[in-house]
């Protein structure tokens, strides 16, 4: 069964996304916060994970589906966002992501008009520029994702550090945080893979809360070690990974 579902991805993957890439594109200026191009995204993640093999177990029961959030995840795989598209479908999200992703022919092109974020932390300029972006996105109702590691784990049994941005954008978008962990991505494709293995990843939002009630710009490195501590707990207590 993993060599049925590894070779439908390599034949229908690259198609799917050359084709959702050009419907975000052609799509997102219509309607409000480009609800039509991001449903068509949900649709390229659920099939692409259907593709390969890929179940995902969710737990959202924490969540409101009718509040924007800034989602805060943990970040294993290049996986992480096909999982994250297809399980959040209650909200219009957009992720904050490496600039390195909008420079993709075609499918960076699309996610960039879409609305997602590129940030780039070396250059200050371009991340206060993306923070800015992000809080715009915010206010209009739209749902922000922060991977606040900044980049995938190298191993499965802890969080990577987080960077302060993420803890920047939080604040300044003034919506209540949703922690959101994730585990078995890496399971799934391990970093130097280029092929997805069958699974299960589960999705645990874990309560929302507001950052302001405690925290305050001046206190971001207060935040960012609280949010580590909170998300690492919780983690622990749900993470699976193979080592080998």
């Amino acid at each position: 069964m993993a060599v049925l579902h590894k070779a439908l991805f390599i034949l229908f993957f690259p198609l799917l996304t050359v084709a959702v890439s050009s419907l975000c594109w052609l799509t997102a200026g219509i309607g409000e916060n480009a609800r039509l191009a991001h449903w068509f995204e949900r649709q390229w993640a659920r099939l692409a994970l259907a593709l390969a093999g890929v179940r995902v177990k969710a737990d959202l029961n924490a969540l409101d589906p009718s509040q924007p959030y800034v989602f805060v995840a943990n970040h294993q795989s290049h996986f992480d966002i096909l999982v994250l598209f297809a399980t959040l479908k209650h909200w219009n999200v957009r992720f904050v992501a490496k600039e390195e992703l909008f420079k993709i022919p075609l499918f960076g092109h699309a996610m960039l008009r879409t609305g997602h974020i590129p940030i780039l932390r070396e250059n200050s300029r371009k991340a206060m520029k993306s923070i800015d972006d992000a809080v715009e996105a915010s206010r209009r109702g739209v749902s922000v994702l922060i991977f606040p590691e900044g980049t995938r784990s190298r191993d499965c049994s802890t969080l990577g550090d987080f960077k302060i941005g993420g803890m920047i954008m939080a604040l300044k978008c003034e919506r209540p945080v949703a922690p959101v962990i994730v585990t078995g991505t890496m399971d799934v494709l391990k970093r130097g893979r280029k092929l997805p293995s069958p699974g299960e990843v589960r999705v645990t939002a874990l309560a929302p809360f507001d950052p302001r009630q405690r925290f305050t710009i001046k206190k971001r490195e207060e935040f960012k070690g609280w949010l580590k501590d909170h998300m690492e707990t919780a983690y622990q207590e749900r993470k699976r990974c193979r080592t080998a």
